[in-house]
């Protein structure tokens, strides 16, 4: 029930915003009474917390997936690769994790531990000498700002998946390409990552977008 509740509350935020949340909705919703939420939850704030924590929860399942090995660009690239699977995978919590915003009451600390994941990916390749030295913060976020947009647009129908996951690789091998990475070997691990996960390689082609843009 507590995983029904979640999902559903998820789907109302992501379909309808924060203002199509209300409790008797839910509840109708998921064939439950206002009581189970608060049973569960202990009120509307706390519930829409728990959607966030159980978001960030299901990304950090999928992020812990990458073992370090001997490539940390790599590495890197497949943390890339796991943040698409998990906005795929769950769509609705992917949505309404980043819709919401904090609670008052100081849970503005939720989803960090899975940055760190990336900053410490960008920290090892620094270390490795694959990336000139620099503050990895920095080079995370624009990592993750890239990731993100493309995840926004593919869940707004707005780019195919396929498409999506290639130009997450293109933007990606562009940023670490300018954060210093020499182009053969960043090829080479962008490469052995894609095999590890099975994606496909990436199209040149941009599909309509292109069609749009020919003289």
């Amino acid at each position: 029930m507590r995983t029904a509740l979640l999902e559903n509350a998820a789907r109302l935020v992501a379909t309808e915003g924060t203002s199509g949340l209300t409790l008797r909705r839910l509840a109708e919703q998921t064939g439950t009474s206002t009581m189970a939420i608060y049973t569960h939850f202990g009120g509307m704030q706390s519930l829409r917390q728990e959607v966030r924590q159980e978001g960030f929860a299901r990304l950090r399942t999928h992020l812990d997936t990458v073992a370090a090995s001997n490539d940390p660009v790599a590495d890197l690239a497949r943390l890339g690769y796991e943040y698409h699977d998990n906005a795929r995978e769950n769509p609705h919590l992917y949505r309404a994790m980043f819709m919401d915003h904090p609670q008052p009451d100081g849970d503005d600390d939720i989803g960090l531990d899975t940055f760190d994941l990336l900053v410490a990916g960008v920290r090892r390749c620094i270390d490795a000498g694959r990336f000139a030295p620099a503050d990895p913060v920095p080079q995370a976020l624009q990592l993750w700002s890239a990731a993100h947009g493309l995840m926004a647009l593919m869940l707004s129908g707005l780019l195919e998946d396929d498409l999506a996951l290639a130009t997450l690789e293109s933007s990606w091998r562009n940023l670490c390409q300018a954060f210093g990475d020499d182009p053969g070997r960043l090829d080479r691990s962008l490469g052995k990552a894609r095999r590890a996960v099975g994606a496909p390689a990436a199209r040149p082609s941009t599909g309509r977008f292109d069609a749009r843009h020919r003289d």
